[in-house]
């Protein structure tokens, strides 16, 4: 194979692919689970989890409504940047706000960026019982305000890419739906 043609062939379409849902709904086993998926296929694929983003690009950074808003958009602008050189960005992150949410789809269109929002739709009661991070008990213990979904708002997409009700499916089944609707748009 001539250079040329091994450069041809590593070339990939970069996306953004954001998974939305409220705390212990599966947006990071999700991404995670696609992650692996997409890399065996030979994509260059990132994930950017929130809690690490929050650890080293928005340390000092609170859960007011203007630092979780200042958050995405950091977090936008990094996937953005990463899927317009051709990388697979895979966003599990709440991004609890519509606007924040609408102003990282259009930083992307502006740009000419492929952007899917997915919503994991998991309900409350069944996050509260994964509980992952122990957030919920926490909140029902009373040593914790400001949760998203429980005493802080999470403005559902009204009309997402898609649409994945976690708990009727597994994992492998949710990761499939994200690489069909990718595959769906020429980006996987």
């Amino acid at each position: 194979m001539t250079t040329t043609e091994t450069q041809e062939k590593n070339v990939t379409t970069g996306a953004t692919v954001w998974l939305t849902g409220l705390p212990s709904a599966g947006k990071t086993t999700i991404a995670h689970e696609l992650a692996a998926r997409l890399r065996g296929e030979g994509h260059r694929v990132e994930v950017l989890d929130g809690d690490e983003i929050r650890e080293f690009l928005s340390a000092g950074l609170g859960f007011s409504r203007e630092d979780r808003h200042t958050n995405v958009q950091r977090i936008g602008f990094v996937a953005e940047l990463l899927a317009s050189h051709g990388v697979l960005t895979l966003v599990p992150v709440i991004a609890p706000y519509a606007d924040s949410r609408d102003a990282v789809r259009k930083r992307h269109e502006a740009n000419g960026t492929a952007y899917l929002q997915v919503h994991v739709a998991t309900p409350l009661d069944v996050c509260s019982v994964r509980d992952v991070k122990g957030l919920y008990a926490k909140q029902a213990a009373g040593e914790l305000t400001g949760l998203t979904g429980v005493d802080d708002p999470y403005e559902e997409p009204v009309s997402p890419d898609l649409r994945i009700d976690s708990q009727h499916q597994t994992v492998q089944e949710s990761a499939a739906a994200v690489h069909a609707l990718l595959s769906e748009r020429g980006l996987a």
